[in-house]
């Protein structure tokens, strides 16, 4: 099956995204160019409104608390630098995506009883300095707010997280000591003011949007905001995090329902928990061989791939589905080789601090990684390729993508040696223990050309891409 699709919810199969996680949007401008060489054909920056914002620096978790839609302004920029950062990116040709908080608003309960948003004290700071905000405006006006009381759902925390009225208007919440975030009401004036800003972004050049805890949103209120209009020409995806595939509780409560009422896409997390048994867990590869086939991965034109996100290493909840740095490895080999879905690769700027094999941040600016960008090389040449498995076993899959190349990973903890198909082949990868070998294969008749096979030995946990040449 090919994924050379194109719809107003998906782009085609080559737009690798990069997740430049709680970037300031300066930093994403003065890298453009690298990003671009590296393959990447999108990046997903962080939300861009107006959030909580300190001299000292705040933690990224305060960008996903909106404090107002109507101005850019958090620690990582203002509408200033959004716009310069918009330009630079389509000079080279790199889409833009904006994470989107739609849920609910920021927990102020330390410093007010009120649900007006945003508070008083923001709109003094917009009055005393008028031109400034007037400058970064993107709509609407700063002298009210635009959401009061009437706004929101009843004020109570989740406690049943397998109950779908629970989780779409309780409040995300620590706990009953915790009063959680505000979470709003699917009112005609929500709707309104927050297509008014998905408008504006689109104006400033924004072409995808990542809907956060879409989960915990009703599908009513997810289909009045992305509607036709709004949809047209976006490539939109949900968060709705689950547990796998079907028929897991989570994903036939929350997911199978959204892919089955929108037309919109969503982390394919039933192909991560797949990734991660088998290579965390010594599952058996042959799992990975047509995950689609046993509910264990989205369809190709919905799906948004990854090997991890933004919360599997920086919340407590989710540390223990970080894959080491050679499963992680060969999950991208996975994910970029294979054909289906759109890959999300994570960079952040050590915000879980978590340390890799070299003594360095983890995630610092891994997307520079020379392995990573030659399997982007890959996706990117095998767009529109058909993909044929045609060898797998406990620890070893292979599979092919139309007459390009060929995709080998040997998951097990000894090396293995593999026959390929007729041809001559490059190593794209050149992963240390692996070796591409021929063998002449001697012909019966002296007038029939020789013809020369290829062997490729593949070192335990391992991964190779390979192009004809």
């Amino acid at each position: 099956m090919t994924t050379c699709f194109s719809t107003h919810t998906s782009p085609k199969a080559t737009t690798v995204i990069l997740h430049a996680f709680d970037w300031p949007y300066s930093r994403i401008a003065e890298n453009a160019e690298a990003i671009a060489k590296a393959g990447f054909k999108a990046v997903l920056v962080s939300p861009p409104m107006k959030s909580e914002k300190s001299k000292t620096g705040t933690p990224w978790w305060q960008r996903y608390q909106p404090q107002d839609y109507r101005v850019i302004d958090n620690q990582l920029g203002d509408t200033a630098d959004f716009e310069q950062m918009t330009k630079t990116l389509q000079h080279y040709d790199l889409l833009i995506y904006a994470d989107i908080v739609f849920n609910h608003m920021a927990n102020e309960s330390d410093r007010r009883s009120d649900l007006d948003y945003p508070n008083i004290c923001v709109l003094q700071d917009y009055d005393d300095k008028d031109a400034y905000f007037k400058s970064i405006k993107l709509f609407g006006d700063l002298s009210r707010p635009i959401f009061t009381e009437k706004d929101f759902v009843q004020a109570f925390p989740i406690e049943d997280w397998t109950n779908p009225w629970q989780v779409q208007n309780g409040r995300i919440s620590g706990g009953h000591d915790d009063p959680g975030l505000p979470t709003l009401k699917c009112t005609e004036n929500v709707v309104k003011i927050q297509q008014n800003y998905l408008k504006a972004l689109k104006r400033l050049g924004v072409s995808g949007f990542r809907i956060d805890a879409a989960k915990h949103m009703t599908l009513e209120h997810i289909q009045q905001v992305w509607d036709e209009d709004i949809s047209e020409g976006t490539h939109i995806f949900g968060e709705i995090i689950t547990d796998g595939g079907s028929p897991k509780e989570e994903y036939e409560l929350f997911l199978k329902p959204y892919l089955k009422d929108t037309r919109l896409g969503a982390y394919d997390f039933p192909l991560f928990h797949s990734l991660f048994k088998v290579f965390e867990k010594g599952h058996p590869i042959t799992d990975l061989a047509n995950p689609y086939s046993v509910g264990q991965a989205l369809a190709n034109d919905r799906a948004i791939t990854f090997a991890t996100t933004h919360d599997i290493p920086n919340n407590d909840v989710f540390l223990n589905q970080v894959m080491s740095e050679d499963n992680e490895r060969l999950a991208y080999c996975y994910l970029l080789g294979r054909d289906g879905g759109v890959p999300l690769i994570y960079s952040d700027l050590d915000t879980s601090g978590i340390m890799a094999n070299n003594g360095q941040p983890r995630w610092l600016d891994s997307w520079q990684s020379p392995v990573l960008q030659k399997m982007i090389k890959f996706h990117n040449l095998a767009h529109c390729q058909t993909m044929h498995s045609f060898e797998h076993s406990d620890e070893l899959l292979m599979f092919q993508r139309g007459e390009m190349g060929i995709v080998v990973i040997n998951n097990g903890s000894v090396a293995k040696t593999v026959s390929l198909p007729t041809g001559s082949y490059a190593d794209l990868l050149e992963m240390e223990g692996t070796q591409l070998f021929a063998e002449e294969n001697k012909a019966a008749n002296s007038e029939i050309k020789n013809d020369v096979s290829y062997n490729i030995r593949l070192a335990a946990k391992s991964c190779a891409m390979l192009v004809r040449i």
